[in-house]
C-alpha cells in the first residue's frame, strides 16, 4: 500500500512575471495562469485522485478549480501548505531585497534557520508543512491526492521524502503550474517519482 501526493504548483500571477518574493500576498492568477491551471487540469483529470488539497490562497485555488470542475472533486484548503512569510521582503526582487537589507540576505540565503524581517524562515515553514503532510498522507492510505502548493511547500515535501538536505531548496527550480510526485508507503518509506514536469504545458511561461 502506498500514498501518492501529486504536487502541483500554482499557475502565473502578476508577481511570478517579475519574479518577485510572493508568500503571503494574495494575488490572483494572470490570463495565462488560468490557461495553465486548465492544461494542468486536462493532464491529471484521468488519473486515479481521491481528493484535491490546497493552500488557502487564491492562487493555489484558482489552480485547483478546473481540477476539480473535472473530476468533481471537492477542493479541501489546509493552511500548513501556505507559502513561507516572506515578511518585508514580500513583493521585491532578489536584487531589491539584497540591497535593502544585505547582510541579512546573504544570511538567509545560506542558513534555513534565518527568517526574512518580519517574515518565517525556510525552517519554519518545513516544520509546518511536514506535519500537515504527514495527516494528509494518514488521513488518505492507499490513494493519490493532488496538492496544489507553492515552491517552498513542494520543495520542503520534496526534501523529506527524498531524504536530501537544505540543498534542494537553493538548487531546484521548481516552474509555474508544474508537477512533482512523492509516494508515502505503509512501512514508512518514501520516494519521489517526478520532479518539475511541465510537458502538459507546451508552449506557456516556465517561469
Amino acid at each position: 500500500m502506498s500514498t501518492r501526493l501529486v504536487l502541483l504548483r500554482h499557475g502565473q500571477t502578476p508577481l511570478s512575471v517579475d519574479r518577485r518574493y510572493s508568500g503571503r500576498d494574495d494575488v490572483a492568477l494572470t490570463d495565462v495562469g488560468h490557461e495553465q491551471a486548465a492544461l494542468a487540469a486536462a493532464r491529471l483529470a484521468s488519473w486515479p485522485i481521491s481528493a484535491i488539497i490546497t493552500s488557502p490562497l487564491q492562487r493555489t485555488r484558482q489552480t485547483a478549480e478546473p481540477l476539480a470542475a473535472a473530476t468533481g472533486l471537492p477542493v479541501t484548503v489546509d493552511e500548513g501548505l501556505i507559502e513561507t512569510d516572506f515578511g518585508q521582503w514580500e513583493g521585491l526582487t532578489f536584487a531589491e531585497a539584497a540591497e535593502r537589507d544585505p547582510e541579512l540576505h546573504r544570511s538567509w540565503i545560506g542558513d534555513i534557520e534565518v527568517a526574512p524581517p518580519g517574515g518565517e524562515s525556510f525552517a519554519d515553514a518545513a516544520r509546518r508543512v511536514a506535519a500537515a503532510r504527514a495527516a494528509i498522507v494518514a488521513a488518505h492510505p492507499d490513494e493519490t491526492v493532488v496538492v496544489v502548493s507553492h515552491v517552498t511547500p513542494i520543495k520542503s515535501v520534496l526534501r523529506e521524502a527524498m531524504k536530501v538536505g537544505p540543498e534542494l531548496l537553493y538548487g531546484l527550480h521548481l516552474d509555474l503550474a508544474s508537477v512533482s510526485l512523492v509516494e508515502y508507503f505503509a512501512d514508512g518509506g518514501s520516494v519521489g517519482r517526478l520532479v518539475n514536469d511541465t510537458s502538459h504545458l507546451r508552449s506557456y511561461p516556465l517561469a
